[in-house]
């Protein structure tokens, strides 16, 4: 997807751009959902491991989520690419 596209894009294409690049940070920190589940606990976010399945299959969270995610697995920067 070029940036023109990216402007243009459905909230589906959105959606699903977030979702990939989380899915990604996760795998490059070797994070599961149920390590992810002890990660957020250690930063005071608390989360079950259904609720994140479903997140992340639906695409759809909050920045707040986000940043808490990558907070946890101490993800300090963010690929958009």
């Amino acid at each position: 997807m070029t940036t023109d596209d990216t402007i243009h894009a459905p909230d589906e294409a959105w959606d699903a751009r977030v979702k990939a690049i989380l899915k990604a940070e996760l795998k490059r920190k070797g994070v599961t959902y149920a390590q992810l589940v002890d990660k957020l606990v250690a930063v005071g976010v608390k989360e079950t491991e259904p609720n994140i399945r479903n997140k992340m299959a639906r695409g759809k969270f909050t920045a707040v989520f986000l940043v808490q995610v990558l907070t946890a697995i101490g993800a300090r920067e963010l690929r958009l690419d």
